[in-house]
């Protein structure tokens, strides 16, 4: 599968290694671009829509190791042999799947609040309910689609969020096979360790946040750095982007005092 993407190149003097964003669910490439100005000062990136999600093809189906696959497919296309990779949400199994398919071309990995394991708390079932509802109603124009949003979803930034993948009258993502594949989206299979550097960055008030996953973090991710960011949800890098951009830019430096586990 051909992935949509966005390729810059870095600074004339910049001189790191190419770094990789990864969107989560229901999202596109452009949703880590406060990540991504910042860090093209020295580095190329690449942001990508994954299969289903963006200008990517649809298909019928979207586990993890068919998504990785799809992004090490992209990255030989690009000649690129080693990277840098930086995932949100799903996008973070994704990163940590490369991690175990493609050991040697990843070196270095930031997840942001996900963990490697199977989550039991199903939070986008309302999220489903107000999509469909407005392709049902046969909604065109975005500020409708929006009010009938609220009706379902208490967070106008989430409604927001949804909303720049509605584009005249149809959702870019492929709504039907992400139900299909729900229960493989929110789960995950134990994989073996991979000993690389990996920093994981979770809101202190997300869902996704639980300290019973620390000991499998740790079996799959023994290298693995933890850190939490206060007063901050799911999605932390939107609304903490200092402090996570201080995060990461510290630990690709390997500035050990800036990052610890917590």
């Amino acid at each position: 599968m051909k992935l949509h993407y966005r390729l810059k190149t870095a600074h004339p003097l910049g001189h790191g290694l190419p770094v990789l964003f990864i969107h989560g669910l229901f999202g596109s490439l452009d949703n880590l671009g406060a990540l991504v100005r910042p860090l093209c000062k020295n580095h190329c990136t690449l942001q990508i829509d994954l299969r289903n999600h963006g200008l990517s093809p649809h298909a019928l189906t979207m586990r993890y190791d068919e998504m990785a696959q799809d992004v090490l497919a992209l990255l030989d296309t690009l000649l690129i042999e080693r990277c840098i990779v930086i995932g949100h949400s799903m996008g973070g199994k994704v990163a940590m799947k490369l991690c175990t398919m493609a050991p040697i071309r990843i070196a270095q990995a930031v997840v942001i609040d996900m963990a490697p394991v199977v989550y039991q708390l199903q939070p986008h079932n309302i999220i489903f309910a107000a999509l469909l509802g407005v392709r049902e109603a046969g909604i065109t124009q975005r500020c409708t689609a929006a009010r009938l949003m609220e009706d379902y979803i208490d967070d106008s930034s989430t409604v927001q969020f949804l909303l720049k993948s509605f584009c005249q009258g149809s959702w870019r993502f492929n709504l039907e096979a992400i139900q299909r594949n729900y229960a493989d989206i929110i789960g995950w299979k134990i994989q073996a360790p991979w000993l690389g550097r990996v920093l994981f960055i979770f809101g202190g008030n997300s869902m996704y946040l639980n300290n019973l996953y620390r000991e499998v973090l740790y079996q799959q991710f023994p290298q693995a750095c933890i850190y939490i960011v206060a007063d901050a949800g799911h999605c932390v890098h939107v609304e903490k982007p200092e402090e996570v951009l201080h995060l990461i830019t510290g630990f690709l430096a390997d500035r050990a005092s800036v990052v610890v586990k917590k």
